[in-house]
C-alpha cells in the first residue's frame, strides 16, 4: 500500500490548493519528523492514547490524547475542550517547541501568518480505524485555520464543503504531509476512512495525525 502511495505522490507538487483557503504541503513535516516523534513519545507516557466515547454511546475507532492548553475530549456529556485529561485529573502536557514551531510555519506558508495553537489532539490509527465525515466547531471562534499533520502509514482524507452531503474529495496523505484549511474552507466537512494495513518503516502499522487548533 505505501509503493502505491508513493508512485502516486512521485507526480504530486509540494504545494496543492484543496479549496479556496485550504492547502496541501508536501513533506513539510518531514525535516522534524525525529523531534515530532520524540515529543509524542513524551506526550503519552503522562497522558495515554485512550479511545474515547461519543455522546451516543459508541467508543471511537481511532485512540486519542491531547497536549496544549486545552484538550479535546467527548464522552456521554457531549464534545468539548478541557484543560484537564479526564483520566488523570491533571492538565494536559503542554505543547512541545518542535510541534509549535511546525504548525506556526505550515499555517504561515499556507497564508495564516500569526497562528499560534494552544491544542493539540492526536490521533493513533491502526488498520480499520476511521473518522467519519464532521466539522472543526468547538473551538471559541472559526477565525483561526486548522492544521493536520500525517505520520506513519498512509491514509486517504476526504474533504467535502459545508454541507455533509457536497461532493467529497479524495486525497492521498503519507508521512510528512501538512494539510491546512481555514477562511472559507473552515468549516467543511472532513474525515478519513478505514485505515489500509501496512508497514510504517518507523511507526508500524500506524497512522498518527496531529491537528493543531486554537481552541480558547
Amino acid at each position: 500500500m505505501d509503493d502505491l502511495f508513493g508512485d502516486m505522490a512521485a507526480g504530486m507538487p509540494e504545494r496543492e490548493q484543496l479549496a479556496e483557503g485550504a492547502l496541501i504541503l508536501r513533506g513539510r513535516a518531514l525535516p522534524l519528523e525525529m523531534a515530532l516523534l520524540a515529543a509524542i513519545e513524551g506526550i503519552v507516557a503522562v497522558a495515554p492514547f485512550r479511545r474515547m466515547v461519543t455522546p451516543g454511546g459508541f467508543e471511537m475507532s481511532v485512540a486519542m490524547t491531547n497536549c496544549g492548553a486545552a484538550g479535546w475530549v467527548t464522552d456521554r456529556r457531549g464534545y468539548r475542550y478541557d484543560a484537564m485529561d479526564p483520566d488523570s485529573g491533571k492538565p494536559w502536557p503542554p505543547m512541545p517547541e518542535a510541534f509549535l514551531a511546525l504548525a506556526t510555519e505550515a499555517a504561515a506558508a499556507a497564508g495564516y501568518a500569526g497562528f499560534v495553537p494552544d491544542a493539540c489532539l492526536i490521533n493513533r490509527y491502526e488498520p480499520g480505524a476511521r473518522l467519519s465525515l464532521h466539522q472543526d466547531r468547538n473551538e471559541r471562534d472559526f477565525d483561526n485555520p486548522i492544521v493536520s499533520v500525517s505520520l506513519g502509514l498512509p491514509a486517504t482524507f476526504q474533504f467535502g464543503g459545508l454541507s455533509r452531503t457536497d461532493p467529497v474529495r479524495k486525497i492521498p496523505l503519507r508521512h510528512g504531509d501538512v494539510v491546512v484549511w481555514g477562511g472559507p474552507s473552515r468549516l467543511f466537512f472532513h474525515g478519513v476512512p478505514a485505515l489500509k494495513d501496512g508497514d510504517h518503516p518507523r511507526l508500524g502499522r500506524v497512522r498518527l495525525n496531529l491537528t493543531f487548533r486554537k481552541a480558547l
